[in-house]
This record gives C-alpha cells, structure tokens and sequence, in this order.
C-alpha cells in the first residue's frame, strides 16, 4: 500500500512549518500527487489517508478540501475525492496562462544564465533524450520541470516566478497525462529544448526567447488537444456504430 510521503517540515518548528495536522495532512497528500504516486483520476480514500498519515480523518478531509480549492482534487458527488485530470475546457486556458508566464520569465532570465546554469539544462536535457528509449511519461515529466526550471530560475522577476510556480504545479498531473497520451511530442520537446538552449547561447534577444518558449510550451496543449478530440469524435462514432444513428 501507498504510504503519502511525510514532509520533513512536520517535525519542524519556526516560521515556515506546517502547524496543524491539516497542514501536515496537504503537503503529504500533496507531494505523493506531484511525485506521481496517485495517478489522475485516481481515488483518494480518506479513512486509507487518515490511517496512514496517524491522523484522524477530520484534518485529512479539511486537507482535501484545500487539494480542491486549490485544483489538485476533483470532488465528485457519489465517488468522492480523485486526483484532478484532464479537464479540456480548463486546459487550454491554463496552458496558454503558463505559455505566456514561462516565456516571460526565460526571456528576462536570459542576460543572468550563467555557463554552469547552461551546462546543467543540457545535462538535464540529455538525460531527456536517453530516457526516451525507456519512455516513462512520469520521469519524462520530472526532468522536463527540472531543465525549465533551471531557466527560468534565473528571472529577476520573483512575482513572475510566484504566479509560474504556482500554475506549473497546477498542470504536474496534466503533464504526466500528456506526455501518456502523446509520447510522440516527447522527442520534438527535446529537439526545441536544444534550439532554446542554442537561442539563449547565442545572444539571441529577449523578444525571440520569449516567443520561442511560449510556442514551445504551446506545441505541446496543441498536439494534446488534437489527440484527445480525436479520441472523443473516434468514441462517438463508435457509439453510432453500435447504438444506431443519434
């Protein structure tokens, strides 16, 4: 059985710490979402949560209701708490919002990208292109927020930064989704990760590093949701074959 991670902060004081049991209950329940413990659209039982973490289920559920709020949980009347899916009428919106943030934040990060920073994307980005032989989407997502985040890490923006990291959390589940129903757009991520690199190395301005990576973050919501209507307009036909017309 899954345990949800504990976070070393609950056996912490201090500013910054979790206080309560509630607060202990989220950051567990939500580092196993991210790590990819459960997967979307994945049940959460709260008495399994609450046992695990040592906890009654009172915190775990006020812990729940925050996962919501906050867009990692869905609350379904009759099913109960999942781990937020894709949503298609959320989707494009979130990705175009986060599109437009990242490529904000790595073009002004680009005049303050060291050497070493550069060298650690490219490390960070072959180690992309091997695992694509072993294609695993949850991997494939870690280290594609790693070789971003050493990017635009360097923005000297910190509101940018806030709202970014914010809405790139938001979308962890959804990218491990992507990435499943789409491996394809895997390899071409990698392939613009290098020409990115290339841009940012030869001096290349702010305005076409920006617009380079938010087409970037773009290519893959497209190629996404193309797939995915095509999936649903495939079912539906499929439900006509067999129901009659409709």
């Amino acid at each position: 059985m899954r345990r949800p991670k504990e976070d070393p902060r609950n056996r912490q004081s201090g500013p910054g710490a979790p206080t309560s049991k509630a607060d202990h209950a989220y950051e567990a329940i939500l580092q196993s979402i991210l790590d990819g413990e459960y997967e979307p659209g994945e049940r959460l039982v709260i008495e399994r949560l609450a046992r695990d973490l040592g906890v009654s289920v009172v915190p775990v559920r006020e812990a729940i209701r925050r996962l919501e709020s906050d867009g990692y949980v869905t609350f379904t009347r009759n099913i109960g708490a999942t781990v937020t899916a894709i949503d298609l009428d959320r989707y494009p919106e979130t990705i175009e919002a986060v599109a437009a943030l990242e490529g904000i934040a790595i073009g002004l990060a680009a005049p303050h990208l060291t050497s070493t920073d550069l060298r650690r994307a490219r490390e960070v980005n072959d180690r992309l292109r091997e695992s694509l032989t072993k294609f695993d989407p949850t991997q494939f997502t870690r280290l594609n927020r790693r070789f971003h985040e050493i990017l635009y890490g360097a923005c000297p923006n910190r509101h940018i930064l806030a709202i970014l990291e914010r809405e790139w959390a938001l979308l962890d589940t959804t990218r491990r989704s992507a990435f499943t129903y789409i491996p394809e757009r895997a390899a071409r991520s990698v392939q613009e990760h290098d020409g990115l690199l290339e841009m940012i190395e030869s001096g290349a301005n702010s305005s076409e590093i920006e617009r380079f990576a938010r087409d970037h973050r773009m290519s893959t919501a497209r190629r996404l949701l193309q797939h995915l209507g095509d999936k649903m307009e495939h079912a539906d036909g499929s439900t006509d074959a067999v129901g009659g017309s409709r």
